[in-house]
């Protein structure tokens, strides 16, 4: 998730910090080169089918089994984008877990715990109900849609393809310039800071290795690699968390201490630094804060990150892609319980971790004076940036520090990896389509792989542009990025799914008119320069005296009248379009007339049969084939029911046999997934209850 977003410079200084044991370089080579293994191993191949009436416990061995990059089939679009539609729960819970919690997200929790206590928890802790919408609500609409993308959705929703066009180009835009640019940027930090790496090298090498398993293993090669970040992220943090709570000495002392840590030094000449500049908050233990004077108000914790959550897991493209994935709702299902589960953690074992820094190293995380700051961190403003590397560097012994930096290393990856590939996806399923509508599924492919080194080497172009920005102010409002954009995303998917009335008119101009007024204010703060606790802000109350989390209420709110109001003055969309596209149609047994029908026939690729690809000449060209994926494979007959279907598709008219996942889904496990999706909800809701 994203959070208020620290100053970062792009001058650290690694003279205090730099990880030169050869145990722990050790361990980070040895983790780079199982990531690449592992990468490298798996693959989409189908496994072997799970009989009706076999034992659970069959079916659960039967989700275990890896498959082989080299034995699968990556050349058609289901299979390299969606892994065969055939991911287990685990490897679903797992990915979007380790897609979810970059280098920035660890480094932005701590830092921010450090400064104002455990309120930005919330934003973690706010996942598992909208994880829960994602699984039992949103999932099941779009599988049964038949969809490979979010824009691809509201494009068999309401017809058209201009938002289709629109929505894909801005989630480009926001992967490139905000996922792409704070992961790079908190890489570097990280690379400068612990390691004292040349940050271009380090970015090349890292880039090199996550590009060669996302080109050559697609999407299920990210998923693997993810699942194995997930379990390095999960160890390496919790292991921190004990080192720093022995530290400290246990959660009581936590409580006692953490009120009282403050720099030593707050003067500077004749100037002197405001108390609430170096003071920790009292509402530092607490969740819900004053509405008014509030760093974080309750009800834009209530409401406002609940806005940026429905647009975060239930319609980016990163998250969706893994449940599209899944070999069944009820893995579906689990995987987002999974995912919720382990949300849990991050607010003991991240943002309480980042506090116990700032007891630990008061005059360096918590440093107020400008002249202080830019000597331990070369920025003037803030050091609670390094409250993990911190931790990191000074309290875990040898081997240990070397997992836990090879931890910050796969946050990065599989944020970077999980990013590339669905901007792979929405590049070719949305945009190149378009372009070439009778592209062939193997032109398909080749595009896919060759927007992923597009990626790669706009990256790699982006860093020294990162480098040599003026970074204090830039991620000072990367949180506004989201926070202003992303309200009209989020209530175009909600009403898509729960309003038949809405139409393709009102869906679009209400996107628009969100998009521009969140433009206008973000504008507005970047215009005006960062705030600063102990510097004048310039920017005028109107503009920015409304909380960004407030501000994402209004926005929401002024796009749903928008869409609504715009919808009921233009003629509704008939039911026969909308057969398991909307809620209160979603058990319709009843063909579907896709307003698409036109422009997917036109598309004969995007359901293509292997046995289309033709045979490549040469050895090479048939070595560079099977190696990624695109080897011509045998077509088996279609059986009657299969044919039907098929006939039925050429006709633009779908049935519930369009997707067959819903009848797999066990009894047994949809009660399991049920009890446990219940659980967590309970758990969540006690957490919030605790330290309301």
């Amino acid at each position: 998730m994203n959070y208020p977003w620290f100053t970062i410079s792009h001058n650290w200084s690694p003279v205090e910090f730099i990880i030169n044991n050869p145990v722990d370089i050790v361990v980070m080579v040895f983790y780079f080169l199982l990531v690449l293994g592992i990468g490298l191993s798996t693959g989409s191949s189908p496994p072997p089918p799970v009989r009706r009436d076999s034992s659970a416990f069959a079916e659960l061995l039967s989700t275990l089994q890896p498959r082989s990059v080299l034995s699968s089939s990556r050349g058609t679009v289901e299979e390299f984008f969606l892994a065969g539609r055939n991911l287990a729960w685990w490897l679903i819970g797992a990915s979007l877990f380790s897609a979810s919690t970059g280098t920035a997200n660890l480094m932005s929790l701590a830092g921010t715990g450090a400064a104002s206590g455990i309120a930005v928890g919330a934003f973690e802790w706010n996942a598992p109900f909208l994880l829960c919408v994602l699984g039992w609500i949103f999932s099941p609409i779009y599988i049964k849609a038949g969809v490979v993308t979010m824009p691809e959705y509201l494009r068999k929703r309401f017809g058209g393809y201009r938002i289709q066009f629109l929505l894909a180009i801005l989630y480009l835009l926001l992967y490139i310039f905000y996922n792409i640019s704070v992961e790079i940027c908190t890489g570097a930090m990280f690379v400068r800071l612990v390691l004292g790496l040349d940050v271009y090298l380090a970015t090349i090498v890292l880039l090199i290795v996550t590009g060669i398993y996302i080109i050559t293993g697609g999407f299920v090669a990210v998923v693997y690699t993810a699942t194995l970040h997930a379990g390095v992220i999960v160890l390496g943090s919790v292991l921190l968390m004990g080192f720093a709570f022995k530290e400290v000495g246990g959660y009581q002392e936590l409580l006692q201490k953490y009120l009282n840590a403050k720099p030593s030094i707050i003067h500077e000449g004749n100037w002197t630094a405001k108390p609430e500049c170096y003071l920790p908050r009292q509402d530092a233990f607490h969740i819900f804060r004053d509405p008014i004077t509030g760093d974080l108000p309750w009800p834009g914790i209530i409401f406002g990150i609940s806005i940026i959550s429905l647009y975060y897991w239930c319609t980016d493209q990163v998250f969706v892609q893994r449940c599209l994935a899944g070999r069944s709702m009820s893995h579906v299902k689990g995987g987002c319980v999974l995912c919720g589960y382990l949300k849990l953690l991050p607010m003991f074992s991240l943002v309480m971790t980042g506090m116990i820094s700032r007891i630990l190293y008061p005059d360096k995380v918590a440093c107020v004076t400008p002249s202080e700051c830019e000597k331990h961190c070369d920025i003037r403003t803030s050091c609670t940036p390094i409250a993990y590397p911190m931790l990191i560097v000074e309290l875990l012994p040898k081997g240990a520090r070397g997992l836990m930096l090879s931890a910050l290393w796969a946050s990065l990856m599989s944020t970077l990896t999980s990013v590339f590939n669905s901007a792979s996806t929405l590049f070719t399923v949305d945009i190149y389509t378009r372009i070439r509508p009778m592209a062939t599924e193997k032109e398909l492919m080749v595009t896919g792989r060759f927007f992923v080194i597009i990626l790669l080497v706009v990256t790699i172009i982006w860093v020294p542009v990162i480098q040599t920005a003026h970074s204090e102010q830039m991620f000072e409002y990367m949180q506004s990025v989201k926070s202003y954009l992303v309200p009209p995303i989020a209530a175009i998917f909600l009403l898509a799914i729960f309003c038949k009335r809405v139409t393709e008119q009102g869906a679009f101009w209400g996107l628009t008119g969100g998009l521009l007024i969140g433009v206008v204010r973000m504008v507005s703060e970047f215009a005006y320069g960062p705030w600063t606790c102990s510097g004048n802000n310039k920017c005028p109350p109107i503009i920015c005296g409304v909380h960004y989390l407030y501000f994402a209420i209004i926005l929401f709110i002024v796009s749903l009248f928008t869409i609504l109001g715009i919808s009921l003055f233009t003629d509704p969309i008939p039911d026969k379009h909308l057969h398991r596209l909307c809620w209160s149609l979603r058990n319709s047994q009843e063909e579907r007339v896709d307003l698409d029908a036109e422009v997917q026939g036109k598309r004969p690729a995007l359901r293509a049969k292997p046995d289309v690809l033709k045979e490549t000449q040469g050895c090479f060209w048939k070595a560079l084939d099977m190696f990624c994926g695109l080897e011509p494979k045998p077509c088996s007959k279609l059986a009657p029911e299969e044919a039907t279907t098929e006939k039925m598709k050429e006709h633009g008219a779908t049935s519930e046999r369009t997707d067959h996942r819903d009848k797999l889904e066990s009894p047994f496990w949809r009660k399991i997934a049920n009890v446990s999706g219940f659980l967590l909800l309970l758990i969540t809701v006690l957490c919030h209850i605790f330290y309301y």
